[in-house]
């Protein structure tokens, strides 16, 4: 399977930029090996702290 970055790219969320950007298995790749999750699982008033904490989705999603 290709990676289609362009679409990625116009479809991501987050507001971080990083070389990851667009190249999803290696942003889900990265913040899974520190026990994170990745910008685009947030809902946008979450994601905008940059704080990608598993407490933090959670947290986030309850409200």
């Amino acid at each position: 399977m290709k990676c289609n970055v362009e679409k990625n790219i116009k479809d991501c969320t987050c507001s971080y930029s990083c070389s990851k950007r667009g190249i999803c298995c290696e942003c889900v790749a990265y913040h899974r090996s520190k026990k994170e999750l990745p910008g685009c699982f947030f809902p946008s008033h979450a994601e905008k702290t940059w704080d990608r904490s598993i407490d933090n989705f959670i947290n986030s999603w309850k409200k």
